[in-house]
């Protein structure tokens, strides 16, 4: 319980009275943090906020002053964040200066008479014993704590155990979230307040995102909740939410650091066998290529409980720099949906099969952690060695237009070009058009339809000059006038192709 203004007038040995304000008013509830005394006219500089302050009236002039001292002296200590004031009687003044009555009433600050009876000294030994016993009580509370969290952790189900004495000790809610930003539902925990989840999972992946070491506190909803990630840096293993308990204090702290210890340590004891795991992951994977496709089964059923039904989509993705925490949302993913994902690291990317159910929310997770991926047709596992080709392709053509995710689909309908039919080529294309359509403006000439034309007959020459009603040499000229304004080698297939790819891109539009 923490000492205030009450908890001193209680002591009848010391015989206080309080003056102002009213008995029960709030800010005889202020808490006291230490008593100091002092009789200068400005004792702030040396005094600490939260403090009770002693006089006895040296400062003032015997009887009552000016009421623009007495004002001035209480605005400073209230200023300053002081607690209260106790000013001692049949000291020097007799009474209590109206003066200064008057002025403490106004500004709201606490003001004790202390009999000549009763010593400073008496008060700060009291005030010291109460502070001292509070802190040998939060000490021997954390200890207790600390021994209660360090039995949960021998419990079978240890991290959860852990978490709900936590909570049992600081009154408020714990919430515990997996390394792809997932609530992880604790059966004997406090839930989180529905209204505070929105604002607490979005403020979870952001810790996440940032992929190092940290702790913050927000104000979400009205409530101050308190984020720890767990792990170490690019290797989050998830984040510690905590809610609703009271502020943080040196005993707290050492109890919530305790906990983080150790989920911590449970967390990175996880992660030589997920590393195994993946190993196994790629063996089977390689198993799948092979056509063993029954040894793959019977692996994947004794670890992850089976294979996803085929037919499946194979995605390539080809994670950021810092990948750690998208392999460990993909074992997150397969375990939910006990084998219906399977994923596996080839090289430096990552395979991942997924029925058309779930490839959307695969898609979404590669997404949303900065991979950049490439998806096959549809496919059994007869015919997945085609498939990945496919996804590879699809990943190649992903990175060359800076964009996300390409699927094969797009590659196969209307061939390699189809996919110029987006915004993507679009200033590509009038970049190469441009100086075309401006010499034909400038010099009054009709090359860029000329081109249009004979790409469109397929580059045939007698067809295209019968068309426009030209000779074939003047078409021919014309050809080479247009290659030289663009910088191409019109007589080469890739330059031709270059522009036709052009040519139809803005003739699409």
């Amino acid at each position: 319980m923490p000492l205030t203004i009450n908890t001193i007038l209680r002591n009848s040995s010391l015989n206080l009275r309080l003056v102002t304000p009213e008995a029960g008013d709030p800010a005889v509830e202020t808490s006291v943090s230490w008593v100091h005394s002092s009789d200068l006219d400005d004792p702030t500089p040396f005094l600490d906020p939260g403090q009770l302050l002693l006089t006895d009236g040296t400062q003032f002039p015997v009887g009552d002053g000016p009421g623009e001292l007495y004002s001035d002296y209480v605005a400073r200590l209230v200023k300053h964040g002081i607690s209260g004031l106790g000013f001692a009687t049949q000291v020097i003044h007799g009474v209590l200066p109206p003066g200064l009555v008057e002025a403490c009433r106004t500004h709201g600050l606490p003001l004790l008479e202390v009999p000549d009876r009763t010593p400073f000294i008496a008060v700060i030994r009291f005030v010291a014993d109460l502070l001292a016993k509070e802190q040998n009580a939060r000490s021997e509370w954390s200890l207790q704590a600390q021994r209660a969290i360090a039995r949960a952790a021998l419990r079978p189900d240890g991290l959860r155990s852990i978490l709900a004495e936590l909570e049992r000790q600081l009154h408020g809610w714990v919430a515990m979230f997996d390394a792809a930003g997932n609530h992880i539902l604790m059966p004997n925990n406090r839930p989180v307040p529905s209204s505070l989840m929105p604002g607490v999972t979005d403020a979870v992946r952001k810790s996440l995102d940032q992929g190092s070491r940290s702790v913050s506190q927000l104000t979400v909803d009205g409530e101050q909740i308190t984020l720890q990630t767990l792990g170490r840096r690019h290797h989050l293993r998830g984040v510690l939410v905590l809610g609703a308990i009271e502020p943080l204090d040196p005993a707290r702290t050492d109890i919530i650091n305790s906990v983080i210890a150790l989920a911590s340590l449970a967390l990175e004891q996880t992660r030589t066998l997920d590393t195994a795991r993946r190993h196994l992951r790629a063996g089977v994977f390689e198993q799948l290529l092979a056509g063993s496709t029954d040894v793959a089964e019977r692996t994947a059923r004794q670890v992850w409980g089976r294979l996803p039904a085929d037919p499946v989509v194979v995605t390539m993705a080809q994670p950021p720099g810092q990948g750690q925490n998208l392999l460990e949302a993909l074992e997150l993913l397969s375990d939910d949906h006990r084998g219906a994902v399977f994923y596996a690291q080839r090289n430096e990317n990552v395979v991942v099969l997924a029925g058309s159910a779930l490839q959307q929310k695969a898609t979404v997770l590669l997404e949303r952690y900065g991979a950049t991926a490439g998806t096959s047709g549809e496919t059994d596992f007869a015919s997945l060695a085609r498939a990945l080709k496919e996804a590879e392709r699809s990943l190649q053509r992903a990175l060359e237009l800076a964009r996300p995710l390409v699927t094969f689909e797009e590659i196969s309908r209307g061939g390699m070009l189809g996919l110029l039919h987006r915004d993507e080529a679009g200033s590509v294309a009038r970049r190469l058009i441009e100086p075309l359509a401006k010499h034909d403006e400038t010099e009054q000439t009709q090359l860029l339809p000329t081109v249009t034309a004979w790409l469109a007959n397929n580059c045939v020459w007698d067809r295209t000059a019968r068309q426009l009603g030209i000779h074939r040499h003047t078409l021919r000229n014309r050809i080479d006038a247009a290659g030289t304004v663009l910088g191409l080698n019109l007589d080469s297939l890739r330059d031709r192709l270059e522009l036709f790819a052009a040519v139809e891109y803005l003739e699409e539009r």
